[in-house]
């Protein structure tokens, strides 16, 4: 063998200064290469032993996880929304794979027109919500109360005059299996104290279903783990319970025991038996007492056929105008799907009959933005007193096995960023093979005399030969085809590397992105909704059809007010929305609309937000969260501050230089409705009014001036939303083009208001001062 040059840092073996350096070495190595043959079919081997081929392989693979990390970084900071429920407690609401169920309550004048408690319109102060909505019950409730629960889901009622006790399964977040919960409302389940656990076994519990028998109140909860049916008396009733009689040895789930024609029957399903459906299968048995002994019906299995049929029981059975209807559960696409309600015409020993009828509750267009958008499948409906019906239903917006899904989705994401990323360096010459020929058995170094024996033998060994050889040619052959110098290489390069950073990001969402819902963020374990109100014209009803669609699918949006200024407005069908949409025309084309008071209006909240704002949905549900805190006060995205002498109107940078601000502009700001706008159309208002009109500008300003004139405390807070487009620069419709002349006559303003209000300039909120940062 002839020598090698050896590189030396800094001199080379010759005494030169300046010799042996890599790429030299390289180059020199490379013109030779044609020259050494080593594989023992005779084939070239240089690729795998070549060090520079190695290093430019390894600097490739390098930079390129360094772009896709940074591209995964960005996407994860701006696009995707937290997985809320991993913050609310440190006890419990961990991610889980049966889902993050919770539970809300409705109510209505029959069992077939229910609505949720938001549309009821009750209001607690106390807990900072205006209306209260659902969910009412979450595992941050069962947490906050110290039993670490990841989900609440099955719950039923049982109801003691005016008081409501609620039982439910909760997800123990330690042990990780279903104990009973009980929680109690004094105010018809707008808020709930929760009691504690009313039930723990050694086995997993489930679907409590609780009623009374000869003076007593039983419990008969799902614990197939254990093997059979087991009846609890209550000893102290809610909390304790003891075991009165195992009525039945056989593991069913999602039972319950109604009585009907003088006998009482029990329905329920075994998926033990050989042949059953899970989800598919219902049984019936009738005996002349809840304790029993049952007889089996004489058609039992009374179903065994598809899961997406309802046979497996979803809550309470009830009796409405004579008569019996049971809910059953559609697991079609997902365990507990949707609920669906079949009306029983016959219940005998020997016949069975029953027709679905419609449940009457609608499902939420919002998708996985509502605290139910994936899934719902128990429900207890029951008379009050008072002659209304209240129910309890539980949701979830993750189906069942979404934490694995999102797992093998996200793996298979990952593994096609490795095949597209060698496949974008062999395009460009930085990686000579699909397959490296190390990875190949008759290239590993030296071997004995047996390992070649073996490799000629072995039939394995001969097919990894030639798939590697086969796939090195042919990527060679289309490194040959593809030319990245020219037009169309250039094209499949950038395609690859588009589709690469689409999956990359695709990949990082399954695995970082939690449900993929935009998740409303609870105040004292209560929720709550607002009305988005913006004002807008005709030349701009692009902007306003991309902002309806995508604003009413955020999950605390009750509804939309659309503040119709100039022109024809657009007919509702052609909008998009979750939410109803009323559109308010106006006859004349000012400013000082946008804070009309509105007794339509039903919800405290109001989120004044342009038309031409888009912003993410989990960027608006912590301003929302922010503003429950601070009801008094201006929360909002986009801070001013107002100083100088004269007065001069600035723009964000300069409030982030002298680190603070005295004004939140409310083209993007959660407000008081009430308060707001009654400040607005006072008497003291007017003149300001008058100005606004003048210049056709300020009304933000004035608004402003009225909160901190009211007020010695501060009146406005900042929210940073992750990211903001001005969609109508797209558009070209923006109101205010000429920066330099919008932010002189809103100088103007200030001066005028100030003469009129008092100056602002000595009120100052600083930046970094909340304790989790959405002011930073």
């Amino acid at each position: 063998m002839g020598s090698l040059p050896i590189a030396v840092s800094g001199t080379n073996v010759h005494g030169g200064g300046g010799g042996g350096r890599w790429w030299q070495w390289c180059n020199n190595k490379n013109n030779n290469s044609n020259t050494t043959k080593s594989n023992i079919n005779g084939s070239s081997n240089s690729s795998s032993s070549d060090p520079c081929a190695n290093s430019s392989a390894f600097v490739f693979f390098l930079v390129s996880f360094v772009c896709l990390a940074s591209i995964a970084g960005i996407y994860c900071r701006l696009l995707l929304p937290p997985n809320v429920h991993t913050t609310l407690s440190s006890l419990g609401c961990h991610e889980d794979n049966e889902g993050s169920w919770s539970i809300g309550v409705y109510y209505g004048d029959s069992p077939f027109n229910l609505k949720p408690i938001e549309e009821a319109n009750v209001w607690r102060n106390k807990s900072a919500s205006w209306p209260v909505a659902n969910p009412v019950v979450t595992c941050a409730s069962a947490s906050g109360a110290s039993f670490p629960s990841n989900f609440v889901a099955d719950p039923f009622l049982y109801v003691q005059g005016d008081i409501l006790y609620l039982f439910f399964e909760s997800k123990n977040s330690i042990t990780m299996q279903g104990d009973i919960g009980v929680a109690r409302s004094t105010d018809k389940g707008a808020t709930w104290e929760q009691l504690g656990v009313a039930l723990d076994e050694d086995w997993h519990l489930s679907y409590p279903y609780v009623f009374d028998y000869n003076g007593n109140i039983y419990m008969m909860p799902e614990g197939s783990a254990k093997g059979d049916l087991r009846l609890y008396r209550a000893v102290k009733f809610p909390t304790e319970w003891k075991l009165e009689k195992i009525i039945m040895k056989k593991p069913l789930v999602d039972s319950f025991i109604t009585q009907h024609d003088g006998k009482y029957w029990l329905f329920g399903s075994d998926h033990s038996g050989i042949g059953a459906k899970k989800n598919g299968q219902l049984e019936i048995w009738y005996s002349s007492s809840p304790l029993g002994p049952w007889k089996p019906h004489k058609k039992n299995p009374i179903y065994n056929t598809d899961k997406s049929k309802g046979a497996r029981n979803g809550g309470r059975p009830f009796l409405y105008d004579g008569h019996l209807y049971r809910a059953g559960q559609d697991c079609g696409e997902t365990y507990g799907r949707r609920l669906r309600l079949f009306k029983i015409e016959v219940l005998t020993p020997t016949e069975y009959k029953e027709v679905e009828v419609p449940l009457g509750l609608k499902e939420s267009m919002k998708g996985r933005n509502a605290w139910n958008g994936a899934r719902s499948h128990q429900l207890d409906v029951q008379q009050l007193s008072s002659g209304e019906w209240v129910a309890v239903m539980d949701g979830d917006r993750v189906p069942s096995g979404d934490v694995n899904r999102r797992f093998i989705l996200g793996f298979a994401s990952a593994l096609g960023v490795v095949v597209l990323v060698i496949l974008f360096g062999m395009l460009l010459g930085a990686v000579k093979g699909l397959v490296p020929l190390s990875w190949c058995p008759h290239n590993v170094g030296k071997r004995s005399d047996a390992a070649f024996d073996w490799e000629r033998s072995s039939l394995l060994s001969s097919r990894m030969r030639l798939v590697c050889s086969r796939l090195n040619r042919a990527s060679s052959s289309l490194r040959a085809r593809i030319n990245p110098k020219t037009c169309s290489g250039g094209f499949v390069l950038a395609l690859v590397f588009l589709v690469t950073v689409v999956l990359m990001c695709t990949g990082v969402k399954y695995f970082y992105g939690g449900s993929g819902a935009q998740e409303a963020y609870p105040l004292n374990g209560q929720y709550s909704q607002f009305t988005l109100l913006t004002m807008t014209y005709d030349a701009r009803l692009w902007n306003l059809k991309m902002y309806v669609k995508h604003y009413s699918r955020c999950s605390s949006v009750r509804d939309i007010v659309v503040v119709w200024n100039k022109g024809q407005p657009p007919e509702l069908s052609e909008l998009d929305s979750a939410v109803p949409v009323r559109i308010r025309v106006e006859e004349q084309n000012s400013l000082n609309n946008r804070f009309k008071v509105d007794p339509l209006i039903k919800t405290r909240a109001v989120l004044e937000l342009d038309d031409d704002i888009m912003m993410p949905c989990d960027d608006v549900e912590r301003g929302f969260k922010v503003w429950r805190e601070h009801p008094e006060r201006i929360v909002g995205f986009y801070p001013r501050l107002a100083d100088g002498n004269p007065l001069k109107y600035r723009a964000e940078n300069h409030a982030r230089e002298h680190n603070g601000y005295n004004m939140i502009l409310t083209g993007a700001a959660f407000v008081d409705s009430k308060m707001a706008f009654e400040k607005y159309w006072s008497d003291e208002a007017a003149a300001g009014r008058e100005v606004v009109d003048k210049l056709f500008n300020c009304e933000d300003v004035l608004l402003n001036y009225l909160y901190a004139n009211a007020s010695s405390s501060s009146t406005v807070e900042y929210v940073k939303p992750a990211w903001a487009i001005d969609t109508s620069k797209f558009s070209g419709v923006a109101i205010s083009r000429n920066t330099q002349t919008h932010y002189g006559l809103r100088s103007s303003c200030l001066q005028k208001f100030s003469e009129m209000y008092g100056s602002i300039s000595s009120r100052k909120s600083e930046f970094h001062h909340r304790k989790d940062g959405w002011d930073v």
